[in-house]
């Protein structure tokens, strides 16, 4: 069997960052694949379950709810190596294009005050694995230490 492409990805020498992972079709609509990637791989501890789902949650509803974004937003969910996220959007965009929209939602999440959304039992099957003061540091952290100025060497993946 042929690896996937994620992982002829060197790991060791990935940094924090926003990557296309990759670009597909749907018939004739592009779709790109971003690696919204949080932490270190296999250097920095991992995201636990807890915060990753509820920046899965405020995440996925902030970009659903996103007046110029929300209709080409197909998915925003966890890896599962808890390291960061997948987001699929409809067009074909590059790393660059999407960090206004990146900056916006980790400053929501990391700014973040109620009830997460979908965080009870008639709406998620995990509901009580929630975490929010540490989904709100580590987005706070991510915005902080990658977004506010972002490098090439964190919008394309190392050779």
């Amino acid at each position: 069997m042929e690896k996937i492409t994620s992982f002829t990805i060197d790991h060791i020498k990935l940094l924090p960052g926003i990557y296309v992972s990759r670009k597909d079709f749907a018939g004739n609509e592009p779709i790109t694949t971003f690696d919204i990637r949080m932490t270190s791989p296999n250097d920095e501890p991992v995201m636990n379950t807890a915060e990753v789902h509820t920046i899965e949650h405020l995440g996925a509803t902030f970009l659903r709810n996103h007046a110029e974004w929300k209709d080409k937003v197909l998915y925003f969910g966890p890896m599962g190596c808890r390291t960061g996220f997948y987001l699929l959007l409809c067009g074909d965009y590059e790393s660059s294009e999407i960090i206004p929209l990146m900056k916006e939602m980790f400053a929501f999440i990391a700014d973040f005050e109620g009830d997460v959304p979908g965080a009870c039992a008639k709406d998620c099957g995990n509901y009580l694995d929630m975490n929010l003061p540490m989904a709100k540091y580590l987005a706070s952290k991510f915005f902080r230490e990658v977004l506010t100025d972002i490098t090439e060497e964190r919008l394309h993946y190392p050779m």
